[in-house]
Parts: C-alpha cells; sequence; structure tokens
C-alpha cells in the first residue's frame, strides 16, 4: 500500500511530546515500515526587541568563525582572540588581578579601554551598559578617572603582568583571567621572547541567535539577536504511513494525540500538492530558487504610531514616534523632538525599547 501524509491533531502545547512518543512507540515495535516519517513544521524567529541582543567586543586581530546572517546555537565558537607572547626577555616582577573596562562614547565612533588593578579598587556599579561622564573616577583611590562620555560596553577580569628586562625597561600584559597560566607565568620567573603568556581566547555564544558583526576603527562587535522557535501549526503534528483500521488505532492511541483529522469518519490523506508544501516548509524538499522564501523570520515588536524611548546612541534618552519600520536592515524611523522641532531619526530595533 501506498504511504500518505495525514494530520495529526494533539493536545495544547504537547505538540513535541506527542511527536516523540509517537517515534518511540514506532520504533519499539519495528514498525518504520508502516510510519516512515513524523513531522513537527518550525520557524525561527528573530526576536528583534533590544533587550534580546547579546553583544561581544573583539580586536581587529581576532579570527572570527561566523558572518553576518549566520545562525548560531549557544556555546557555538564565534571568534578566538590570539595567544598573547612576550615581547621581550626579561622576569616578572609583578602579577595582580585587574578589571577591563571598555567604555564607548554615545556615537559609537570611540571607544577607550581602562584596565584598573585590584589594588586601586574599581568603584562599585561598573557594570555593562552603565553610563559614565568625562571626570568621573573609575577607582576608589581616585587616580584612574574616566577621559570620555559614553556607556560602558564590557567589563572582564584580567590578569596584569608586570616583566622587567635586564636594563630595567617593563613590559606591560593585560591577559584574560581564564586564558593566564599561573604555572608558567608567576613572579620571579624568566621570560623568553615569543614565549606564550596567555592562551587563546576563544569567544562563545551565550544564547541561539542570527549573527551581525560590524566593523569599527578600532575594533569589531558581533552581536547575537535571540531567537525562537515557533511552530507553525500550533496543536497539530503530520505523519506519513500506511492506513488501515490497525494502524489507524495504533497512533491514535498514543499519549498526547487526540485524534486524525478525518472527514466523513476517516483520515483525511493530504493532496500530493499540499504534502510538497508541507515538506518544503519542514525544509526536506528544497523550494525552487524563484519561490524560496526567507530562511529567518523577523518578527518584529514594533509597530507604526508606537511610543519608544532610545536607549542607546547618539539620541540615547529620547523618546519618540515610530513612523517607518525597516525589517530587512532591522531598523525603525523615529520623529524625535529636538530644539523643540520633529526630527525623523534612524535607529537600530536594539536600540530602543517601546514606552508602555
Amino acid at each position: 500500500m501506498k504511504k500518505r501524509w495525514y494530520i495529526l491533531q494533539t493536545l495544547a502545547g504537547y505538540e513535541t511530546s506527542a511527536k516523540e512518543n509517537l517515534e518511540a512507540k514506532v520504533k519499539a515495535q519495528g514498525l518504520e515500515h508502516v510510519v516512515s516519517c513524523v513531522l513537527l513544521p518550525e520557524e525561527v524567529v528573530i526576536d528583534a526587541s533590544a533587550k534580546s541582543v547579546e553583544r561581544h567586543i573583539i580586536s581587529l586581530n581576532a579570527k572570527i568563525f561566523v558572518s553576518n546572517g549566520d545562525l548560531v546555537k549557544k556555546g557555538d565558537v564565534l571568534a578566538e582572540e590570539p595567544s598573547v607572547r612576550a615581547r621581550r626577555d626579561g622576569i616578572v616582577s609583578d602579577v595582580r588581578n585587574a578589571k577591563k573596562i571598555v567604555i564607548e562614547t554615545l556615537d559609537k565612533k570611540f571607544t577607550k579601554t581602562y584596565v584598573i588593578p585590584q589594588k586601586n579598587k574599581p568603584i562599585t556599579g561598573l557594570k555593562v551598559g552603565g553610563m559614565v561622564r568625562q571626570g568621573m573616577p573609575l577607582s576608589s583611590d581616585g587616580e584612574i578617572i574616566c577621559e570620555i562620555d559614553g556607556k560602558i560596553i564590557q567589563t572582564e577580569n584580567m590578569k596584569r603582568i608586570v616583566v622587567r628586562n635586564s636594563v630595567s625597561e617593563v613590559d606591560i600584559y593585560v591577559v584574560p583571567i581564564d586564558t593566564f597560566n599561573s604555572d608558567v607565568v608567576k613572579k620571579g620567573v624568566h621570560i623568553k621572547a615569543g614565549q606564550i603568556i596567555a592562551e587563546p581566547k576563544k569567544i562563545m555564544a551565550k544564547s541561539s541567535g542570527r549573527i551581525e558583526i560590524t566593523d569599527y576603527p578600532t575594533k569589531k562587535e558581533i552581536r547575537v539577536q535571540k531567537v525562537k522557535v515557533k511552530k507553525l501549526f500550533p496543536g497539530y503534528i503530520f505523519v506519513e504511513m500506511i492506513m488501515n483500521d490497525e494502524f489507524w488505532d495504533f497512533v491514535r492511541t498514543v499519549p498526547g494525540i487526540i485524534d486524525f483529522v478525518s472527514s466523513g469518519g476517516r483520515p483525511l490523506p493530504l493532496s500530493d500538492k499540499e504534502a510538497q508544501i508541507l515538506l518544503r516548509i519542514a525544509g526536506i524538499e528544497e523550494t525552487p530558487k524563484e519561490e524560496k522564501a526567507k530562511e529567518v523570520k523577523i518578527e518584529f515588536d514594533f509597530e507604526i504610531g508606537d511610543s519608544v524611548k532610545i536607549i542607546s546612541g547618539p539620541f540615547e534618552g529620547f523618546v519618540g514616534t515610530v513612523k517607518e519600520i525597516n525589517p530587512e536592515h532591522n531598523e525603525l524611523k523615529v520623529t524625535v523632538t529636538i530644539f523643540g522641532r520633529e526630527t525623523p531619526v534612524t535607529v537600530h530595533t536594539s536600540e530602543v525599547e517601546k514606552v508602555v
């Protein structure tokens, strides 16, 4: 008998477990020749809200393993910072814990990096997203002062290593604490030129999402826009099988499954055209080039007329109204009042949040 595709209604919210239960029952009873495939069509949806963006600041020398538009999973390697090697021979004279703070100007054109030794005691509240002003002390002893207005975009625990050579010249290395080898590099140890002080550092994705890479004069930024999986047909799964009374009962008695979608009391098979569309949606059959849709759909939490607050960038703090939406570039045109006049500005969706 020919296999056909059928639709199964499931308990709401139990589509995945119903699919897994059916597959397990088929395998346990050796009926793969009867039920050959069970599908739960889903799509990847990008969450374009500001709070969903994960940011990684990397150096220009870093090796990048992803490209714009790539989909990554939590734990995937995005980039790798190179190892740190000694520039000259010398003796390690000091090794201390330190805090690295990277501050970015509001127009995102410049960044300034500060390394605050633990002995200077970084002030509390230096967190990613925090605002700082020129002249603001960054250490409790007041020795390290912020030189620009901006926002903290990165903080990291580091090791500050001082190497003194034979003529009392000093080389200072600041390396990530998790790549520092305390057994090799410690006070009093002789270091040779070219010796590895810190191993390469891998930058990993903290969540699943879509990649955006931006180049700046002094750095690169990798953004991971978080994604969620959305069921295309909530409450239903699809099964390809041979249909008779025995197998009908076999499938519909699986936990989580209510029954087949039927007509006249009998399971209703999909037509060949409907089955072809189903396979294309599920990614099993390739869509013809002229019909192929984008693999990733962007779901905006914004509509024209929404009131939004700009939370980063040169217009941070302004409240305005959404006038246009550009899904292709993840941008909004927002009208804000500047110097008493309504002014349209273009902002990335990650730079705004809705005003409720």
